[in-house]
């Protein structure tokens, strides 16, 4: 902690470069906390590779059968998308177990700036879902995937599950800082999962009944989806594109003020 303690009491008047240094310490002890907890590398690595494993292995025939291409530039994506949304309760579970065991206390009566617990939590929590998007990525690429837009499309294929994660992170987050009791990873899978079923990484939205066309078009992870898989494969890519820019700004803008709210609440509490 001592290299935390740079600064002044963390008013306004802290130097940018300590609040760099003091977010980089910080997000680097979430990385080494995150790496050495099974679960986290259970929810970041093994299931979504297993998942899209499984999803090529049982379903990949069935799923290019009806759509008539290959299923693996729906899937990957799928996947990823998924992958960063379920990673981000772990986060959810950690910043409540440092509320109940005191760190957040304990990190607040440092003479370091305010901002520098959350934008540790937001690089750290980047890291994460980047590494994550970044091995399911591979998976798809030794199953057979391929990019078909050169480089600038799959460097924006993998920052758009990043963009989303993190936008998603925070939402989450923010409600478990506000409701530590009711938002639970229990709470918050079963809203991932009924995303995933009733979204166009599956197959596109003229596929599925009419009545529940509208839900698949309009739900937040279908156009993210879409965008990547136009990125990878061709087809549409701005509007899906411009599409998921606003759920993530609407995520973020509904997040923002509660979670700076319900993290200073956090650490001050006793």
């Amino acid at each position: 902690m001592a290299v935390l303690a740079t600064g002044s009491r963390g008013d306004s008047g802290d130097s940018l470069s300590d609040l760099a240094l003091q977010t980089a310490v910080l997000a680097r002890r979430l990385l080494v906390r995150s790496a050495r907890n099974p679960m986290t590398v259970v929810h970041a690595a093994a299931l979504p590779v297993a998942f899209l494993l499984t999803l090529k292995v049982v379903f990949g025939d069935s799923i290019t059968a009806i759509t008539g291409e290959n299923s693996l530039y729906r899937s990957v994506a799928l996947v990823a998308i998924l992958a960063t949304m379920s990673g981000a309760t772990i986060g959810m579970v950690g910043v409540n177990a440092e509320r109940r065991d005191g760190f957040l206390a304990r990190l607040w009566s440092l003479p370091i700036h305010r901002a520098a617990g959350l934008l540790a939590r937001a690089a750290a929590e980047s890291a994460r879902l980047l590494f994550t998007t970044v091995l399911i990525l591979a998976t798809g690429i030794a199953l057979g995937f391929r990019f078909h837009n050169g480089i600038g499309g799959a460097v924006l294929w993998v920052m758009v599950p990043v963009m989303f994660g993190l936008a998603f992170s925070a939402l989450v987050t923010a409600a478990a800082l506000f409701w530590p009791r009711g938002i639970t990873v229990e709470a918050v899978q079963p809203v991932i999962i009924l995303g995933a079923t009733f979204c166009t990484g599956f197959v596109p939205v003229d596929r599925y009944p009419d009545w529940v066309q509208p839900m698949v078009r309009n739900q937040p992870m279908s156009p993210a989806a879409d965008a990547m898989r136009g990125l990878a494969a061709g087809g549409p890519v701005l509007a899906p594109m411009i599409t998921t820019m606003l759920w993530c700004a609407a995520m973020l803008g509904a997040a923002l003020l509660p979670l700076i709210v319900g993290y200073r609440r956090a650490s001050t509490s006793r």
